[in-house]
């Protein structure tokens, strides 16, 4: 499993022109499910975000999580996470879940990060979205269940 989290002041995500769902202050999560990822991996990232320490204490360190801020968190699917570049200039997607478990995965994420006191805002699953966000530092920063990088 692989995440882009972004540190934000606010996030949109539109779907057919129409907004979806809208976050404040917090982080959004791009998330991409791979073909061997489990609920083990689903574990392992809820509890990665949300106790990520990138937000700054009254000393501007970042040492503060989103559950020390109370910050929203906004979840929205990103397949082309696992696209694969090192070849020729289309990128291969073979890596990336079926649609059946990246949904199932997904929807697993947004559960336990619910279950976990979050009020999970999300895109909406293999819709084409239009994602609005403004990007607070610029905080980005790259997490993979497997550790790979």
């Amino acid at each position: 499993m692989r995440a882009v989290v972004q540190r934000v002041n606010y996030s949109k995500v539109a779907v057919h022109d129409k907004l979806f769902s809208e976050i404040n202050k917090g982080l959004l999560v791009l998330l991409g499910v791979g073909n061997d990822d489990t609920f083990e991996d689903v574990e392992y990232m809820v509890e990665k975000v949300i106790n990520l320490r990138i937000f700054e204490d009254e000393n501007e360190k970042m040492n503060l999580s989103l559950s020390d801020i109370e910050g929203e968190l906004m979840v929205v699917s990103q397949f082309t996470l696992y696209g694969d570049a090192r070849k020729g200039r289309r990128p291969s997607f073979i890596d990336a879940a079926r649609p059946e478990l990246g949904n199932e995965l997904y929807e697993k994420f947004v559960s336990y990060a619910n279950e976990k006191g979050f009020n999970v805002k999300t895109g909406k699953f293999q819709h084409h979205m239009m994602v609005e966000l403004e990007n607070d530092g610029p905080v980005t920063i790259l997490i993979d269940s497997k550790k790979e990088f």
